[in-house]
Protein backbone atom coordinates (compact mmCIF):
# COMPACT_ATOMS: atom_id res chain seq x y z
CA UNK A 1 0.00 0.00 0.00
CA UNK A 2 1.19 3.33 -1.21
CA UNK A 3 0.57 5.76 1.49
CA UNK A 4 1.53 9.69 0.92
CA UNK A 5 1.84 12.18 4.03
CA UNK A 6 1.21 15.78 2.59
CA UNK A 7 3.05 18.00 5.40
CA UNK A 8 5.69 17.32 8.30
CA UNK A 9 3.99 15.44 11.21
CA UNK A 10 5.43 15.69 15.16
CA UNK A 11 8.40 12.58 15.44
CA UNK A 12 6.28 10.24 17.24
CA UNK A 13 3.75 10.41 14.22
CA UNK A 14 6.21 10.46 11.09
CA UNK A 15 8.07 7.20 13.07
CA UNK A 16 4.51 5.43 13.10
CA UNK A 17 3.65 6.45 9.77
CA UNK A 18 7.60 5.09 8.01
CA UNK A 19 7.96 2.12 10.64
CA UNK A 20 4.27 0.33 10.01
CA UNK A 21 3.45 1.84 6.12
CA UNK A 22 6.59 2.88 4.72
CA UNK A 23 4.73 6.03 4.13
CA UNK A 24 6.36 9.04 1.95
CA UNK A 25 6.22 12.20 3.83
CA UNK A 26 6.46 15.24 2.28
CA UNK A 27 9.14 18.02 4.25
CA UNK A 28 7.26 20.65 1.76
CA UNK A 29 5.88 22.75 4.46
CA UNK A 30 3.47 24.69 1.20
CA UNK A 31 0.12 22.72 0.20
CA UNK A 32 -0.99 20.45 -2.42
CA UNK A 33 -1.43 22.51 -5.63
CA UNK A 34 -4.53 21.00 -7.29
CA UNK A 35 -2.15 19.32 -10.13
CA UNK A 36 -0.49 17.83 -6.88
CA UNK A 37 -3.52 17.00 -5.38
CA UNK A 38 -4.63 14.87 -8.51
CA UNK A 39 -1.37 13.27 -9.21
CA UNK A 40 -1.05 12.33 -5.43
CA UNK A 41 -4.56 10.27 -6.26
CA UNK A 42 -3.26 8.54 -9.14
CA UNK A 43 -0.25 7.79 -7.24
CA UNK A 44 -1.18 6.39 -4.16
CA UNK A 45 -3.72 4.04 -2.59
CA UNK A 46 -3.85 6.75 0.56
CA UNK A 47 -2.88 10.06 1.44
CA UNK A 48 -2.71 12.27 4.56
CA UNK A 49 -4.00 15.29 3.92
CA UNK A 50 -4.55 18.48 5.68
CA UNK A 51 -5.43 22.15 5.63
CA UNK A 52 -4.82 23.70 2.43
CA UNK A 53 -4.45 20.80 0.09
CA UNK A 54 -6.36 21.51 -3.02
CA UNK A 55 -8.65 18.40 -3.09
CA UNK A 56 -11.75 19.93 -4.91
CA UNK A 57 -13.89 18.46 -7.28
CA UNK A 58 -11.29 18.91 -10.53
CA UNK A 59 -8.36 16.72 -8.24
CA UNK A 60 -10.69 13.49 -8.89
CA UNK A 61 -11.01 13.45 -12.21
CA UNK A 62 -10.31 10.37 -14.07
CA UNK A 63 -9.64 7.02 -12.69
CA UNK A 64 -7.72 7.88 -9.09
CA UNK A 65 -5.58 4.91 -7.64
CA UNK A 66 -6.34 6.47 -4.02
CA UNK A 67 -9.06 4.44 -2.13
CA UNK A 68 -8.59 6.97 1.09
CA UNK A 69 -7.83 10.93 2.01
CA UNK A 70 -7.26 10.22 6.19
CA UNK A 71 -7.62 13.67 7.00
CA UNK A 72 -5.21 15.35 9.75
CA UNK A 73 -7.83 17.58 10.96
CA UNK A 74 -11.44 17.66 11.98
CA UNK A 75 -11.86 20.64 9.55
CA UNK A 76 -12.08 19.20 6.18
CA UNK A 77 -13.30 21.74 3.82
CA UNK A 78 -10.42 21.70 1.36
CA UNK A 79 -11.96 18.28 0.36
CA UNK A 80 -14.48 17.84 -2.10
CA UNK A 81 -15.79 15.30 -0.27
CA UNK A 82 -19.42 14.53 -2.61
CA UNK A 83 -16.54 14.10 -5.25
CA UNK A 84 -14.38 11.85 -3.84
CA UNK A 85 -17.54 9.74 -2.85
CA UNK A 86 -18.16 9.83 -6.60
CA UNK A 87 -14.69 8.58 -7.50
CA UNK A 88 -15.27 5.85 -4.89
CA UNK A 89 -12.55 7.42 -1.86
CA UNK A 90 -13.54 7.80 1.43
CA UNK A 91 -12.54 10.26 3.59
CA UNK A 92 -12.11 10.72 7.30
CA UNK A 93 -10.92 12.86 9.96
CA UNK A 94 -9.57 13.31 13.41
CA UNK A 95 -12.46 14.98 15.92
CA UNK A 96 -12.11 14.93 19.18
CA UNK A 97 -8.29 15.70 19.72
CA UNK A 98 -8.95 19.29 19.00
CA UNK A 99 -11.04 20.50 21.39
CA UNK A 100 -9.56 21.46 24.76
CA UNK A 101 -6.51 23.23 23.12
CA UNK A 102 -9.05 25.20 19.98
CA UNK A 103 -11.22 26.11 22.90
CA UNK A 104 -7.89 27.77 24.89
CA UNK A 105 -7.40 29.39 21.84
CA UNK A 106 -10.57 31.28 22.03
CA UNK A 107 -10.24 32.03 25.45
CA UNK A 108 -6.85 33.27 24.93
CA UNK A 109 -7.57 35.41 21.87
CA UNK A 110 -11.18 36.59 24.05
CA UNK A 111 -8.72 38.05 26.86
CA UNK A 112 -5.92 39.58 24.50
CA UNK A 113 -9.12 41.82 22.53
CA UNK A 114 -10.62 42.88 26.08
CA UNK A 115 -7.46 44.00 27.15
CA UNK A 116 -5.84 45.01 24.05
CA UNK A 117 -2.99 42.53 25.12
CA UNK A 118 -1.70 42.92 21.51
CA UNK A 119 -1.69 46.41 21.49
CA UNK A 120 0.19 46.80 24.34
CA UNK A 121 2.69 44.43 23.37
CA UNK A 122 3.43 46.33 20.35
CA UNK A 123 3.56 49.22 22.29
CA UNK A 124 6.77 47.82 24.72
CA UNK A 125 8.76 46.53 21.79
CA UNK A 126 8.84 49.29 19.79
CA UNK A 127 10.26 51.10 23.25
CA UNK A 128 7.18 53.59 23.17
CA UNK A 129 6.14 52.97 26.92
CA UNK A 130 6.02 56.10 29.14
CA UNK A 131 4.52 53.87 31.87
CA UNK A 132 1.87 53.21 34.05
CA UNK A 133 -0.64 56.06 33.76
CA UNK A 134 -4.65 55.60 35.33
CA UNK A 135 -6.30 56.17 31.74
CA UNK A 136 -3.74 54.11 29.87
CA UNK A 137 -4.82 51.53 27.40
CA UNK A 138 -8.43 51.06 28.75
CA UNK A 139 -9.63 47.60 27.72
CA UNK A 140 -12.86 45.60 29.00
CA UNK A 141 -13.22 43.44 31.70
CA UNK A 142 -13.94 39.76 30.31
CA UNK A 143 -15.75 38.47 33.71
CA UNK A 144 -19.33 38.44 34.10
CA UNK A 145 -20.06 39.40 30.63
CA UNK A 146 -22.25 37.74 27.89
CA UNK A 147 -20.84 35.43 25.53
CA UNK A 148 -22.70 34.70 21.95
CA UNK A 149 -21.06 31.38 20.38
CA UNK A 150 -22.26 30.76 17.04
CA UNK A 151 -21.70 26.47 16.54
CA UNK A 152 -22.29 24.18 19.80
CA UNK A 153 -20.33 21.58 18.28
CA UNK A 154 -17.23 19.95 20.95
CA UNK A 155 -15.39 23.00 20.83
CA UNK A 156 -18.82 25.39 20.96
CA UNK A 157 -19.16 23.49 24.34
CA UNK A 158 -15.87 23.88 25.25
CA UNK A 159 -15.83 27.58 24.82
CA UNK A 160 -18.68 27.99 26.81
CA UNK A 161 -17.50 25.83 30.00
CA UNK A 162 -14.50 28.27 30.50
CA UNK A 163 -16.82 31.53 29.79
CA UNK A 164 -18.98 29.92 32.30
CA UNK A 165 -17.37 28.29 35.09
CA UNK A 166 -14.28 30.10 34.44
CA UNK A 167 -15.51 33.71 34.32
CA UNK A 168 -19.34 33.84 35.07
CA UNK A 169 -19.91 34.67 31.50
CA UNK A 170 -23.41 34.34 30.71
CA UNK A 171 -23.82 32.12 27.97
CA UNK A 172 -26.03 31.85 24.87
CA UNK A 173 -25.62 30.36 21.56
CA UNK A 174 -26.65 29.43 17.78
CA UNK A 175 -26.70 26.38 16.30
CA UNK A 176 -28.74 25.27 13.50
CA UNK A 177 -29.89 21.80 15.09
CA UNK A 178 -31.16 21.95 18.68
CA UNK A 179 -28.66 21.07 21.31
CA UNK A 180 -30.44 19.52 24.24
CA UNK A 181 -27.13 19.57 26.81
CA UNK A 182 -24.67 22.44 25.90
CA UNK A 183 -22.51 21.46 29.09
CA UNK A 184 -23.49 24.44 31.31
CA UNK A 185 -26.10 26.71 31.84
CA UNK A 186 -26.67 28.01 28.10
CA UNK A 187 -29.95 29.15 26.31
CA UNK A 188 -30.37 28.59 22.55
CA UNK A 189 -31.05 31.74 20.36
CA UNK A 190 -30.90 33.10 17.19
CA UNK A 191 -28.33 34.22 15.26
CA UNK A 192 -29.10 37.58 15.56
CA UNK A 193 -29.80 37.80 19.06
CA UNK A 194 -26.09 35.28 19.40
CA UNK A 195 -24.77 38.42 17.66
CA UNK A 196 -25.61 40.95 20.26
CA UNK A 197 -23.57 39.38 22.84
CA UNK A 198 -20.26 41.36 24.62
CA UNK A 199 -18.11 39.00 22.92
CA UNK A 200 -19.40 36.56 19.42
CA UNK A 201 -16.82 33.44 19.32
CA UNK A 202 -17.38 31.53 16.13
CA UNK A 203 -16.88 27.99 15.98
CA UNK A 204 -19.11 26.51 13.25
CA UNK A 205 -17.45 23.58 10.69
CA UNK A 206 -16.33 25.33 7.20
CA UNK A 207 -17.87 25.00 4.15
CA UNK A 208 -20.00 26.19 1.59
CA UNK A 209 -22.99 25.81 3.99
CA UNK A 210 -21.08 28.38 6.40
CA UNK A 211 -19.32 30.47 4.21
CA UNK A 212 -19.81 34.01 4.99
CA UNK A 213 -22.21 33.11 7.46
CA UNK A 214 -21.05 36.36 9.46
CA UNK A 215 -21.25 38.90 6.87
CA UNK A 216 -22.08 42.59 7.20
CA UNK A 217 -25.62 42.40 8.68
CA UNK A 218 -24.25 40.19 10.69
CA UNK A 219 -21.59 42.26 11.73
CA UNK A 220 -24.30 45.41 12.04
CA UNK A 221 -26.12 43.29 14.68
CA UNK A 222 -22.90 43.68 17.09
CA UNK A 223 -22.66 46.28 19.92
CA UNK A 224 -19.87 49.11 19.49
CA UNK A 225 -18.43 47.59 22.52
CA UNK A 226 -18.23 43.93 21.54
CA UNK A 227 -15.53 41.73 19.91
CA UNK A 228 -15.48 38.89 17.50
CA UNK A 229 -13.37 35.85 18.05
CA UNK A 230 -12.60 33.33 14.79
CA UNK A 231 -11.27 29.92 15.61
CA UNK A 232 -12.96 28.24 12.92
CA UNK A 233 -12.34 28.66 9.67
CA UNK A 234 -11.34 32.13 7.78
CA UNK A 235 -14.59 32.18 5.17
CA UNK A 236 -16.94 31.82 7.77
CA UNK A 237 -16.55 35.74 8.11
CA UNK A 238 -16.53 37.69 5.36
CA UNK A 239 -13.41 39.26 5.56
CA UNK A 240 -13.72 42.42 3.24
CA UNK A 241 -16.36 43.58 6.01
CA UNK A 242 -15.21 42.92 9.22
CA UNK A 243 -12.36 45.04 7.67
CA UNK A 244 -14.70 47.72 7.03
CA UNK A 245 -16.53 47.14 10.41
CA UNK A 246 -13.09 47.90 12.26
CA UNK A 247 -12.09 50.21 10.58
CA UNK A 248 -14.99 52.37 11.03
CA UNK A 249 -14.75 51.61 14.94
CA UNK A 250 -18.36 49.57 14.97
CA UNK A 251 -17.02 47.08 17.38
CA UNK A 252 -14.43 47.67 19.67
CA UNK A 253 -12.31 44.54 18.53
CA UNK A 254 -11.44 41.01 16.93
CA UNK A 255 -9.32 38.22 17.78
CA UNK A 256 -8.17 36.02 14.68
CA UNK A 257 -6.50 32.54 14.31
CA UNK A 258 -7.79 31.79 10.70
CA UNK A 259 -8.31 34.01 7.81
CA UNK A 260 -10.24 33.93 4.53
CA UNK A 261 -7.68 33.43 2.43
CA UNK A 262 -4.67 31.26 4.50
CA UNK A 263 -1.98 32.34 4.35
CA UNK A 264 -2.56 35.39 2.66
CA UNK A 265 -3.68 37.88 5.22
CA UNK A 266 -4.77 41.34 4.07
CA UNK A 267 -2.90 43.92 4.45
CA UNK A 268 -5.82 46.45 5.23
CA UNK A 269 -6.24 43.72 7.99
CA UNK A 270 -2.76 43.75 9.99
CA UNK A 271 -2.77 47.92 9.83
CA UNK A 272 -5.46 47.43 12.41
CA UNK A 273 -4.66 48.61 15.67
CA UNK A 274 -7.93 47.00 17.14
CA UNK A 275 -7.73 43.45 15.85
CA UNK A 276 -5.13 40.29 17.27
CA UNK A 277 -4.30 38.38 14.46
CA UNK A 278 -2.64 34.42 15.63
CA UNK A 279 -0.95 32.00 12.97
CA UNK A 280 -3.89 29.65 13.07
CA UNK A 281 -2.65 28.17 16.29
CA UNK A 282 -5.55 26.35 17.52
CA UNK A 283 -3.98 22.93 17.73
CA UNK A 284 -0.21 24.16 18.00
CA UNK A 285 0.27 21.82 20.92
CA UNK A 286 2.99 18.62 20.48
CA UNK A 287 0.61 16.40 22.16
CA UNK A 288 -2.29 16.91 20.16
CA UNK A 289 -0.79 16.91 16.82
CA UNK A 290 0.54 13.40 18.31
CA UNK A 291 -3.53 12.90 19.08
CA UNK A 292 -4.55 14.20 16.05
CA UNK A 293 -1.78 12.14 14.03
CA UNK A 294 -2.87 8.84 15.79
CA UNK A 295 -6.44 9.40 15.23
CA UNK A 296 -5.36 9.20 11.10
CA UNK A 297 -3.22 6.45 11.56
CA UNK A 298 -6.01 4.24 12.91
CA UNK A 299 -7.86 5.27 9.81
CA UNK A 300 -4.87 3.80 7.68
CA UNK A 301 -4.59 0.77 10.29
CA UNK A 302 -8.63 0.50 9.54
CA UNK A 303 -8.46 0.79 5.71
CA UNK A 304 -5.09 -1.68 5.28
CA UNK A 305 -6.97 -4.07 7.09
CA UNK A 306 -10.78 -3.87 5.84
CA UNK A 307 -12.29 -2.90 8.73
CA UNK A 308 -14.84 0.25 9.19
CA UNK A 309 -13.33 3.27 9.17
CA UNK A 310 -12.99 4.66 12.57
CA UNK A 311 -13.98 8.46 11.93
CA UNK A 312 -15.67 8.98 7.97
CA UNK A 313 -17.02 12.23 7.37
Amino acid sequence: MRVLVTRRMTPRVAAVLSQEFGAELSDDPAPLSLQEARAALAGYDAILPTLGDDFRAEAFAGAPRARLLANFGVGFNHIDVAAARAAGIAVTNTPGAVTDATADIALTLILMSARRAAEGERLVRAGNWGGWQPTQMLGQQVSGKWVGIVGMGRIGKAVARRCHFGFGMEVVFHNRSEVAAPGCPARQVPLAEAMAADFVVIAVPGGPATRHLIGAAELARMAPHAHLINVARGDIVDEAALIATLKAGRIAGAGLDVYEREPQVPAALRALGNVTLLPHLGTAVEEVRDAMGMMAVENLRAFRDGRDLPNPV
